[in-house]
């Protein structure tokens, strides 16, 4: 019988999105052949799992580590940028997290044993943490990314109070709320989740199952309730809306950019498409939020209505859920570095010193119009020497 170690409405697979199962003998819970083709894309895939969440995971810590060291710089402190700060945070210890996870329960299992059986004790008790730490992290990050949200749409549909509205103080106070209250909120998780001891010729073998005094009552559907709701359906609600309200927005600043052009007013224009191209970034990383959410929601939403889901279907698409949630978390830095220039630069300034942007011989070339209609070149070294050319510009 397929042992649950989480909130999942049932059991489920262990995966940074918020589901954890022991995959087990599935002849217990009845008959799975009509799903068999899943069965064996869930047993292959499990093979090749371990190794790309490694890479992923380096990946992605490294990325986020970057992330927070250009985005708490003095010239990046805005209160997105704050909470963008945080997000990496939770980010990079679930991948710290799932690193060691992944390389114990996949890459180095033992082919004796079923997926998350163990004979060490000391594997079992980081399990259990992983079980509740990963819904923690990940849950975090989520609502972090739905404050984003909701901090850049009053920004730009309010643009007069959106300054103080969305103050850094004002930040920070909704981050601290965000990680206390999902701590608090995953206790009945912390507390449900056990193991099982058994011995078989003499050896230890240990394997995950709900606490006795808790399964099945009322604790136990609170746990379950908790995390349907708050954590994957309300999410994957305001995520959605928020999506549209923000392309609306952007769309909407688009139009009074144009009517700023047309009456000349070309430096409110690009004050304004500047704001857009931020709008854009942050949009981009909440859709991917959403696409890492959805597909959970619409499955929580069937196993509710139809129980047999969670085993023959949800917790077979666990570690596909599971890698699609680490791509997501790693991939902001990416995002950063191909949306927003003060990022790029911030980042070359601290990472890249021995590019020669700031070395003697440096140049700059700026194209100015004269008054009778000649096009110069006016190149600039940093050095401060200047060459002015007609059509030409000196390279020394």
């Amino acid at each position: 019988m397929a042992q649950t170690m989480t909130y999942s409405v049932g059991s489920g697979s262990q995966n940074v999105s918020g589901n954890f199962t022991i995959p087990a003998n599935n002849s217990q819970n009845g008959p799975v052949d009509e799903f068999s083709p899943l069965v064996k894309f869930y047993l292959h895939y499990a093979g090749y799992h371990g190794y790309i969440s490694v890479f992923v995971c380096l990946f992605g810590i490294i990325s986020n580590f970057a992330n927070i060291v250009v985005l708490t710089r003095k010239n990046m402190i805005t209160s997105v940028n704050i909470i963008l700060t945080w997000l990496a945070v939770a980010d990079t210890l679930k991948m710290l997290d799932y690193l060691p996870f992944v390389t114990k329960f996949y890459i180095l299992k033992d082919p004796n044993l079923e997926y998350f059986q163990t004979r060490s004790y000391s594997a079992m008790v980081f399990l259990l943490f992983h079980a509740s730490f990963s819904i923690v992290c990940h849950t975090i990050a989520v609502w972090l990314t739905i404050a984003l949200a909701i901090f850049r749409f009053l920004f730009i549909w309010f643009p007069t109070h959106g300054n103080d509205w969305c103050s850094p103080f004002r930040a920070k106070c909704v981050i601290f709320c965000v990680y206390i209250s999902i701590i608090i909120l995953t206790i009945p998780n912390y507390a449900i989740n056990s193991y099982h001891h058994e011995t078989h010729n003499g050896t230890d073998l240990y394997k995950s199952a709900k606490s006795e005094s808790l399964k099945d009552t009322w604790f136990d559907d609170a746990n379950q309730y908790i995390h349907s709701i708050l954590f994957k359906l309300v999410p994957c609600f305001m995520l959605t809306i928020l999506t549209l309200l923000l392309i609306y927005a952007m769309h909407r600043a688009y139009k009074r950019r144009q009517q700023l052009k047309s009456v000349g007013r070309k430096e409110d224009a690009d004050r304004h498409h500047e704001h857009n191209r931020t709008t854009g970034m942050l949009l981009a990383v909440v859709v991917m939020f959403l696409i890492t959410e959805l597909p959970q929601g619409i499955l929580t939403l069937i196993v509710i209505s139809e129980p047999e889901w969670e085993l023959k279907v949800y917790n077979k698409l666990g570690d596909v859920l599971d890698i699609v949630a680490l791509c997501n978390n790693a991939v902001n830095f990416v995002l950063y570095c191909s949306m927003s220039k003060q990022f790029r630069d911030t980042f070359v300034r601290i990472f890249c010193q021995c590019c020669p942007q700031d070395g003697v011989g440096f140049l700059k070339v700026k194209l100015n119009s004269t008054s009778n209609g000649n096009k110069n070149y006016l190149a600039t070294l940093n050095n401060g020497h200047r060459t002015d050319a007609n059509n030409t510009a000196t390279f020394v």
